[in-house]
């Protein structure tokens, strides 16, 4: 059990764990993970850490079909500019692997964006943790447990 999934289930939140061969993903995860799974990439969302231009740092949650948009990201958190963050310091802030980062139960609390296109859904998908495991829930949970905010980061 990842600490993604020990949250939703300590918090009582409805959601679903979802399996696939992660060691079968020919390009991104994500991508590989809404077809394995027999989900539209709208659905399934990636998560993402960006660094602003204050060496502060924010989780950007967009659909796999879509693209950050940094300049987006930066005017939503009112900095002049995003970047993304080296994969290094992603695993060490999160404490997950690429591939693998969840929204949830991340070893630092981070400013979270999704992307407002999630709202537009009954139940979003995001990594449960690890490779191969995703977690769905709604829009409206996720971003309760990560005090996220949405707005429109994709291109």
């Amino acid at each position: 059990m990842t600490p993604a999934i020990q949250i939703l289930e300590a918090a009582g939140i409805a959601h679903e764990v979802r399996r696939y061969d992660a060691s079968r993903a020919a390009g991104e995860y994500g991508i590989d993970a809404s077809h394995q799974l027999g989900l539209s990439p709208q659905e399934v969302f990636k998560t993402l850490v960006a660094e602003t231009g204050t060496h502060a740092f924010v989780v950007a949650i967009v659909p796999v079909s879509g693209r950050l948009n940094l300049k987006k990201l930066a005017a939503t958190m009112n900095t002049k500019k995003t970047f993304m963050a080296e994969p290094a310091t992603v695993e060490k802030m999160t404490g997950y692997v690429l591939g693998g980062v969840s929204p949830l139960g991340q070893k630092k609390r981070l400013a979270t964006v999704i992307d407002s296109s999630a709202l537009r859904l009954e139940q979003m998908h995001v990594s449960a943790g690890r490779r191969g495991l995703e977690i769905s829930l709604s829009p409206g949970d996720l971003a309760a447990l990560t005090d996220g905010q949405f707005a429109d980061i994709t291109d």
